[in-house]
C-alpha cells in the first residue's frame, strides 16, 4: 500500500509543478512543445541508453516476462481490431494500442516493485521487453504512417534507424551485448541528460492540463474508454488468465506479473503522440485516468493475491 502511494504521489506533485507553470505562462506559449521535444529528441534515448547499456539482457527470458509479453499482445491487438473496424486511422490507433498496454514500468514501476514486491529487479525484464521490442515497433509504425508510403523501400526498412528513442535503446543494448566498458567521463554526461527525460516529460503533461476539457469527453471519447478498460482491467485480468491456466503460476511469481500489468500507461506515450502530432488529446486522458484507477486497481491486486 504504502508503495503504490508513494510512486502515484510522486508522479501527481511534478504533475501538478507542470499544470502551475502553465498557468502562469513561465515557459511562454511554446514551453510543452519544448520540454516535449527534449524529451524525445535529448533526454529520453539518453535515458534509454543509460538504462540498457547497465542492464543485464539475461533479464529478459523469464515464464514471467512470458505472460507480459502476452497480455501486451492481446490487449493491443483487442484495441487494433477495434479500430480497423471503426476506421480510426493507423496513428490514433497505434497510440491507443499503446495507451492499452505500455506500462509506466520506470517512474511508478521501480517504487511500487520496491515497497509492494520487495523487489525492484523484477520490473526490469517488462521495462526491456518494452523498450527493445514495443516501442521500436510502435514508433516505426507511426513514422511510416506520418510519412503516407512516400519513402522508397529501403528508406522505410531503415525507419528505426532514424528514430532517436531507437536509436538510444539498440545502442544501449549493442553496449550491454558487447560487455564494452564505457568511461565515466562519457557516461555521466549522457546520464546527466537522461536524468532530464521523466522530469522533462511529466512537466509537458501537466502543461497539458492547462484549458483542458475533463477526460473522456470530445471526438476521442470512444478511444479513450476503450483504452482505460483494456489497461486498468483487461491487462491485469489477461495476465492473471495467463500467469495461472497456462504457465501454472502461484503466490509470489503470480502476484508479480499481475502487479507489472495492472500498473497505469506511462507517460511518455504522451510525447510519442505530441512528437507526432496523432491522438495527444487520446494520450493524455488515458493516461491521466488509467493513473488515478490504477490506485484502487493495485491496491485490490494486493490484497487479492498478496
Amino acid at each position: 500500500m504504502q508503495g503504490v502511494l508513494t510512486g502515484f504521489a510522486v508522479i501527481a506533485v511534478v504533475i501538478a509543478v507542470g499544470y502551475v507553470i502553465g498557468r502562469r505562462g513561465h515557459l511562454g506559449d511554446n514551453g510543452r512543445e519544448v520540454l516535449t521535444k527534449l524529451a524525445f529528441h535529448v533526454a529520453s534515448p539518453a535515458l534509454l541508453f543509460t538504462t540498457l547499456a547497465r542492464t543485464d539482457l539475461s533479464l529478459v527470458f523469464s515464464s514471467r516476462l512470458v505472460v507480459t509479453a502476452l497480455s501486451t499482445a492481446a490487449t493491443a491487438g483487442v484495441f487494433v481490431a477495434v479500430g480497423a473496424v471503426r476506421g480510426w486511422g493507423v496513428g490514433r490507433t497505434t497510440i491507443g494500442a499503446l495507451c492499452s498496454s505500455y506500462v509506466n514500468s520506470g517512474n511508478l514501476g521501480i517504487p511500487i516493485a520496491v515497497y509492494v514486491l520487495g523487489d525492484a529487479s523484477l520490473v526490469a525484464p517488462v521495462l526491456l521487453f518494452q523498450l527493445l521490442l514495443l516501442t521500436p515497433i510502435a514508433l516505426t509504425v507511426l513514422d511510416l504512417a506520418a510519412r503516407d508510403g512516400q519513402d522508397p523501400l529501403w528508406l522505410r526498412l531503415l525507419t528505426p534507424l532514424r528514430n532517436p528513442i531507437a536509436v538510444g535503446s539498440l545502442a544501449g543494448v549493442a553496449v550491454s551485448a558487447s560487455g564494452v566498458h564505457i568511461p565515466s567521463a562519457v557516461m555521466d554526461p549522457v546520464t546527466l541528460i537522461g536524468n532530464m527525460s521523466v522530469p522533462a516529460v511529466l512537466l509537458a503533461f501537466g502543461i497539458s492540463l492547462c484549458g483542458s476539457t475533463m477526460p473522456g469527453r470530445g471526438p476521442d471519447r470512444q478511444l479513450v474508454l476503450l483504452s482505460v478498460a483494456l489497461k486498468s482491467v483487461g491487462q491485469p485480468v489477461a495476465a492473471w488468465a495467463l500467469a495461472v491456466g497456462v504457465f501454472g503460476l502461484r503466490g509470489h511469481p503470480l502476484l508479480d506479473v499481475v502487479v507489472t500489468s495492472a500498473l497505469p500507461a506511462a507517460q511518455n506515450l504522451y510525447t510519442y503522440a505530441s512528437s507526432y502530432g496523432v491522438g495527444e488529446r487520446l494520450a493524455r486522458d488515458s493516461i491521466l485516468v488509467s493513473t488515478v484507477l490504477a490506485v484502487p486497481v493495485l491496491v485490490v491486486v494486493a490484497a487479492l493475491l498478496g
